[in-house]
């Protein structure tokens, strides 16, 4: 190690995070400390635990809820989330499902947004004015969803709640956790809820909700807590697509090394980007038994960053980074990355499938968005044309960047959503899929 690198790690220890010593996951609520012991077993989509909770949105009754998902693996898990319905009878065929997927919030078991004081509020950003929290919480349109009378059902992922690890960038495994979410609220007598579904979300979610579009066979699963959801329609607000980014990066040991190399250091710019992709690979890992972190960062980088990414949210972990590290936070890197062919075929897999979405589906971006260039759209956009998707892109007025986009979307989605349940044909501009701004 050299003296540059010997003095960080002294300061690290000397602050608390010895880099030799893994501290115990961060306390949690008492709604969430007893699903860490228990085994994932059940139905997809049934709930394993429910509490009642207060809502200040008007005419609307919530609940907290754990229900059985399933990872890119295959292996069954815990996840923790909301529930929130009208109140009074339910038309014969049930209400509507509106399953909302959040952007970043971080892999701590502590990190759900379910986990806030009141967390059944219009989405409130900690980044802009306005913003009353460490972190993201809260569901968009959520006032205006009851209104129309739909139930609406907001995942926290597994990992931030229920136990295990957070699969962090993996979005097949995200897309389950909000399918089953569906079937969750589809399940509960007490909400009303039929089987008709939109899902909608943000960066983190908007990846989840284009994932979830290509996953027939997950949808058509039989045996669980609801079978039959109907999928009608996706909603994507600034969305990420790591697979169409890596092309022929599972190819053989220099094409992975090469994209592996690109994704690093596409995100070394700043200890800001360098905390989200360290998360990401942290979640890679965590959805894949072959893969190690120190592969990527070296010995004592790979567990301080475990330390900080298990304990703490986001941009605590920014700010944790910042502090013991500072302008050296690339330290943590190794000079030469290993296993990178393990770790595109992880990316890739546990990202979008190629394949036809089986509802229409709704991109809106923002120009100045920085966070997911939407380029990853405009590619994911033109594959799934190709495939014969129904995909429509649109670019909100204005300037928007990556935090705008969920508050200047709302009034196209709405409109969008309530079509979509109305039986009304979505607009396609695939035609024009070549020709549209990036």
């Amino acid at each position: 190690m050299n003296k540059t690198l010997n003095t960080l790690f002294s300061i690290v220890i000397f602050a608390g995070l010895s880099p030799m010593v893994a501290q115990a996951d961060p306390p949690v609520a008492a709604f969430y400390e007893p699903l860490a012991k228990m085994t994932p077993s059940g139905k997809l989509g049934q709930v394993i635990k429910q509490e009642k909770i207060k809502t200040a949105v008007k005419g609307a009754q919530a609940w907290k809820i754990a229900y059985i998902s399933s990872d890119v693996a295959g292996r069954k898990t815990i996840v923790t989330g909301l529930v929130v319905a009208p109140m009074g009878s339910a038309p014969k065929e049930g209400r509507p499902i509106l399953a909302w997927g959040h952007g970043t919030t971080g892999a701590a078991q502590n990190c759900g947004p379910s986990q806030v004081l009141d967390p059944i509020v219009p989405l409130n950003e900690y980044f802009l004015i306005g913003g009353n929290s460490w972190t993201d919480y809260g569901i968009p349109s959520i006032e205006e969803f009851i209104k129309e009378g739909y139930v609406v059902v907001a995942t926290d992922y597994q990992g931030q709640g229920g136990g295990g690890e957070h699969q962090y960038a993996l979005a097949a495994t995200n897309a389950m956790d909000m399918i089953d979410s569906a079937r969750a609220a589809s399940s509960m007598k007490e909400t009303g809820a039929g089987k008709k579904t939109v899902i909608y979300g943000w960066s983190q979610g908007g990846g989840a909700v284009i994932a979830a579009a290509s996953m027939q066979d997950y949808f058509a699963k039989k045996g669980t807590a609801a079978d039959s959801i109907e999928l009608v329609g996706v909603v994507a607000l600034a969305p990420d697509d790591i697979a169409i980014m890596l092309p022929n990066a599972t190819v053989d040991q220099a094409s992975a090394q090469k994209s592996l190399d690109g994704i690093i250091k596409m995100f070394t710019g700043n200890v800001f980007d360098f905390s989200h992709m360290a998360m990401s690979m942290w979640g890679v890992r965590a959805g894949n038994p072959n893969l190690k972190l120190t592969d990527i960062f070296t010995s004592d980088g790979a567990k301080v960053l475990d330390e900080v990414i298990r304990n703490k949210c986001m941009h605590a972990v920014a700010d944790t980074l910042n502090f013991n590290f500072s302008s050296q936070y690339q330290s943590l890197l190794k000079d030469q990355y290993t296993n990178a062919l393990e770790w595109t075929k992880a990316m890739v897999k546990g990202s979008v499938n190629p394949v036809k979405p089986i509802a229409p589906v709704v991109i809106y971006w923002g120009n100045k968005d920085t966070t997911n260039p939407p380029i990853m759209g405009k590619l994911y956009q033109e594959q799934m044309c190709k495939l014969g998707g129904n995909v429509d892109r649109v670019q909100l007025p204005g300037d928007q960047s990556h935090f705008t986009t969920p508050g200047s979307s709302a009034p196209f989605y709405r409109a969008w959503i309530k079509d979509r349940l109305a039986g009304k044909p979505a607009t396609n501009n695939c035609s024009q899929a070549a020709q549209l701004p990036s």
